[in-house]
């Protein structure tokens, strides 16, 4: 298979669809079948997992279930389970349900951060130190998230520096691996470029990954644009499930089988099986019981082909 020049041999990506793309579905997924779908990722080849999240049931009703779901894969070392946690009650349940990493998440903008958790960013970076020191001698690592990392619906653009400021604080709280968020689908390759290159300089030491929404239609093009930087960490959700529930007009994140589709057909490898994930990317659409976003799960792999009389000849 053909490869991109330039591009890095293998990617890892993280199987987000469990918790951010299960979260804002109005009709409650039983847990049996959140269990079913995560073993069909399994199955697919996927190995890295934000599988739930430890917040109010009041909150987020849809994981009510946080606790049940990690239990049936907490002896899987074979997986890489995280979930995100709010606060220390949430990280609390987290380490004793046996997650690898807990994932803090705030808002390179104020705005939204108040929307999304209801706190300042200042009262979010003061909570995450409590959790850190929670997480102190419990093998149980920590990670960072920056939601609207290229742009906030209630601001419009947010500056680089506020990017710059949030990986900063999460550097100094421990965690040496931070996700930039397009939370809500505002991100483009330019800002890509732009933010990828301030974060490298400014906190080197920290592995940067990628999580788009396809809110635009340019999820993948700012993956491509990663790619290209030597990104290797991409996050996604099967079938594109999900949307931010604090974001106007959101849609889906970018599919897991459409992100795969264009690493594979670039030459870089994932471990993973897309006709795997195209039959979960299926599986997670009867259990939602809609159509999801994703598009390789509707028209199958590059090079499959159809009989001819499976179509009409043309007339005239």
């Amino acid at each position: 298979m053909a490869s991109v020049p330039g591009f890095p041999d293998q990617a890892t990506i993280t199987e987000v669809g469990p918790r951010d793309g299960l979260q804002s579905e109005p009709v409650f997924v039983p847990t049996e079948s959140k269990i079913a779908l995560i073993q069909a990722l399994l199955d697919a080849g996927l190995r890295r997992f934000e599988i739930t999240s430890f917040v109010s049931p009041r909150a987020v009703p849809q994981m009510r279930d946080a606790a049940e779901v990690m239990a049936a894969f907490r002896d899987r070392s074979d997986a890489h389970l995280t979930a995100l946690v709010p606060n220390a009650r949430g990280a609390g349940a987290a380490i004793e349900a046996g997650v690898d990493a807990m994932v803090l998440f705030a808002s390179a903008s104020e705005s939204h951060n108040l929307k999304n958790v209801n706190r300042s960013r200042a009262q979010s970076l003061e909570g995450f130190a409590e959790i850190a020191k929670l997480a102190q001698g419990t093998g149980v690592a920590l990670q960072g998230a920056i939601a609207t990392a290229f742009g906030c619906p209630f601001e419009g653009e947010v500056p680089v520096a506020a990017v710059v400021d949030m990986a900063r604080a999460y550097r100094d709280l421990g965690m040496r691996h931070v996700t930039l968020g397009d939370t809500t689908g505002m991100a483009t390759p330019a800002l890509v470029i732009e933010r990828v290159d301030a974060l490298r300089a400014a906190v080197p030491e920290v592995e940067l990954a990628l999580h788009f929404h396809n809110t635009r239609g340019v999820g993948l093009a700012c993956a491509y644009a990663g790619l290209s930087l030597g990104i290797t960490h991409y996050e996604s959700s099967i079938g594109g499930l999900g949307g931010c529930p604090f974001v106007p007009r959101a849609t889906g994140n970018v599919a897991t089988e459409d992100l795969v589709y264009l690493l594979h057909e670039s030459g870089v490898a994932t471990g993973t099986d897309l006709d795997g994930l195209i039959a979960a990317a299926e599986l997670a659409e009867r259990f939602v019981g809609h159509e999801l976003s994703g598009q390789v799960m509707k028209a199958g792999p590059r090079l499959k082909t159809a009989p001819m009389d499976s179509v009409r000849t043309a007339n005239g």
